[in-house]
């Protein structure tokens, strides 16, 4: 998980950790750290998350989104931006307390590691195999402007 940066990491574990002690801290960590994965992954960055969700949709619904990225997921993201306002605004009326229960926080958490597999896990895959295939390209390449067998570097050159 070293291609997630610490900052979201860390909102990811403390969100983790309190989802029964607090599940409407654990609530307003998921957005705080959904947020910082737009900000990170698609590169949008506004003074609202409202906004930088509107911003993801759009790119979505433009086909400019980052891969993995998709409407359904995009509307997990505002459903928890929802969920996770209730930590983090006071309601107009004081006495109105909504809660969140440790299963909702829960739910919450799982979107979160959803993501980090969809956008950043399958993101560093992607590049590693793109990276292990162009070596074998250039090898290969090598060997030819070397004016051997593109085989002899595999141990096939023999088995004709």
């Amino acid at each position: 998980m070293e291609y997630i940066p610490i900052a979201i990491r860390n909102d990811y574990y403390e969100a983790y950790s309190i989802r029964s002690l607090s599940p409407k801290a654990s609530a307003t960590l998921a957005r705080r750290c959904l947020q910082g994965m737009i900000r990170d992954f698609a590169g949008i960055s506004k003074s609202r998350l409202i906004d930088e969700i509107k911003e993801l949709k759009r790119m979505a619904n433009e086909d400019r989104a980052p891969k993995g990225v998709s409407i359904d997921a995009i509307e997990a993201i505002d459903a928890v931006r929802q969920i996770g306002n209730i930590g983090a605004h006071m309601e107009a009326d004081i006495n109105i307390i909504v809660e969140v229960d440790p299963k909702e926080a829960e739910e919450l958490i799982g979107l979160i590691e959803l993501l980090f597999e969809e956008w950043y896990v399958a993101r560093a895959a992607r590049e590693q195999r793109f990276a292990r295939l162009k070596g074998i390209a250039d090898e290969k390449a090598a060997l030819k402007a070397a004016g051997k067998s593109p085989n002899e570097g595999l141990g096939l050159a023999d088995k004709r």
